[in-house]
């Protein structure tokens, strides 16, 4: 168990003094710090193993990232919001909708509530797995002892690897008055009970979008004010063009290419001023939705003292997940490679296999993260999904490959449920016409992607999905499409 230190007396600390108390062997095969996705599933991975574990977690709460403060409240909130867009369009399928309005305090507390059940499963796995688990803020003394902090008490606790889980937190790009002026966070909008009348997003990656749909569909006039040339650059151009369509179709104003310059408190509001090209412009709204990106929670871990390095403000870790330290691993957002679970859980098991060896002296070959079958998914409307490669991914590999699409609008089942926009593309390579990659824009995007990735598991072909059979009428059918496309070009040589 971790060394309790005795309390300086007023005035005194320990440094230089912990040594004393520092156990001559490692109590720990393994530390975990952070228990959200990726420490849980590294936890479990190595006490599997037989490895003797701590986790520790220093958070306000526990949960990790993605129940407290990403996907799940994210998506809370979204579901009603998309809930509330279809009453909006009853009329269209001959229905007489009466009386429905928004009411932000049910949509949040029952946001609290599922989000709070969610947490407290994730504390009962922590707090029964198979490995110690401790409530505490760690940060490195030297390359084998953290020093915990539980309030007024302090500990030393001794390990031969670690695993780093901590998470990201929002990172504050400098924009001339914007934080004196003041601003919503990725995180705090999603406790939001109003809905301002005017709302500018600052940001075009997947949670500017989420949360800019969010709310302009519950009554907010929004503004999108994106710095680069597209929104959600993850994907394809002509993926980005349709989710801008779709967003202006509904009245959400999409401006990229922008140039933040200052923002002011005014009387009428908060004024925004920008430049896109050589062209000045500026917006006054009522609340900014900041959403600019995230960066890895590690402060306070003390990582200069034992090797960690960065590069661009990522943590610099191998396929293996071990850092630039070879008994110091990461995994999940702090790593900020994916920032999705079940990449940070598949990175946090890999990391726990790998500690584990590194602990015992194994001299197997390390296992290493496979991207190829790399899933992401951003729950608009019409939601976006990819695995695998891009075309621009694949025009980098310097990858001979063929691409079909096929539209939403075009497709029986999506037109009757009243589907104007997307599409699904199907990226193969030519030699077998192996599929390697496919986006999908369109209703149910993030549940139709997974028969591509099945196909991918397997390393299936365009051939192939053409011929499985496909229920008629149904979404799924529109995949086929675009693989019989790809089928009759690779026929046609």
């Amino acid at each position: 168990m971790p060394v309790r230190l005795p309390r300086p007396a007023s005035g005194e600390t320990f440094s230089g003094q912990w040594q004393k108390f520092k156990p001559a062997t490692p109590e720990f095969d393994v530390v975990v710090i952070g228990g959200g996705s990726a420490g849980y599933a590294a936890a479990r991975t190595a006490s599997s193993l037989g490895a003797n574990v701590l986790v520790i977690e220093g958070g306000a709460e526990v949960g990790g990232l993605c129940i407290l403060r990403g996907c799940m409240p994210s998506k809370s909130l979204l579901e009603s919001a998309h809930r509330w867009h279809d009453i909006k369009r009853a009329r269209e399928f001959g229905l007489v909708a009466k009386a429905v309005e928004v009411d932000m305090k049910c949509v949040q507390a029952r946001k609290r509530h599922l989000i709070g059940g969610f947490a407290s499963y994730r504390r009962k796995q922590l707090q029964r797995g198979k490995f110690t688990f401790l409530r505490g803020r760690a940060s490195f003394l030297d390359a084998q002892t953290l020093l915990v902090e539980r309030g007024r008490i302090q500990e030393l606790v001794t390990a031969s690897a670690f695993i780093l889980t901590t998470g990201s937190v929002i990172t504050h790009v400098p924009v001339s008055g914007l934080w004196e002026t003041g601003c919503l966070t990725s995180d705090t909008a999603l406790e939001a009970t109003r809905v301002p009348k005017r709302l500018a997003v600052l940001g075009g990656g997947v949670i500017a979008v989420e949360l800019g749909q969010f709310f302009a569909r519950v009554g907010a006039q929004t503004t999108i004010l994106q710095r680069s040339k597209r929104l959600i650059r993850n994907y394809d151009p002509d993926v980005s063009i349709e989710l801008e369509r779709a967003f202006k179709s509904e009245g959400i104003d999409v401006r990229t290419g922008v140039k933040l310059l200052e923002v002011r408190a005014t009387g009428k509001g908060k004024k925004i001023i920008f430049k896109r090209g050589s062209k000045r412009e500026e917006i006054v709204v009522d609340e900014i939705l900041y959403a600019l990106g995230r960066k890895p929670a590690v402060e306070g871990l003390n990582l200069e003292k034992v090797g960690v390095n960065f590069i661009e403000g990522k943590m610099a870790v191998s396929e293996t997940m071990a850092t630039s330290a070879p008994h110091i691993f990461a995994a999940g957002d702090v790593v900020g490679l994916h920032e999705v679970v079940h990449i940070a859980i598949q990175q946090g098991e890999i990391a726990a296999r790998n500690a584990v060896s590194h602990v015992r002296g194994d001299h197997e070959v390390p296992e290493r993260v496979d991207y190829r079958l790399k899933t992401l998914v951003t729950f608009t409307d019409p939601e976006v999904a990819l695995v695998g490669l891009t075309e621009a991914e694949a025009k980098a590999k310097g990858i001979d490959f063929v691409s079909a699409k096929y539209p939403f609008n075009d497709h029986g089942k999506a037109m009757i449920g009243g589907h104007e926009f997307g599409f699904v593309k199907i990226i193969a390579e030519k030699s077998r016409g192996e599929i390697i990659g496919a986006e999908i824009i369109g209703p149910h995007a993030s549940d139709l992607i997974h028969e591509l990735i099945a196909v991918m598991r397997y390393r299936g072909t365009a051939q192939e999905l053409a011929a499985m059979p496909h229920y008629h009428p149904t979404l799924a059918e529109i995949i086929t499409y675009p693989a019989e496309e790809i089928a009759e070009q690779l026929a046609d040589g």
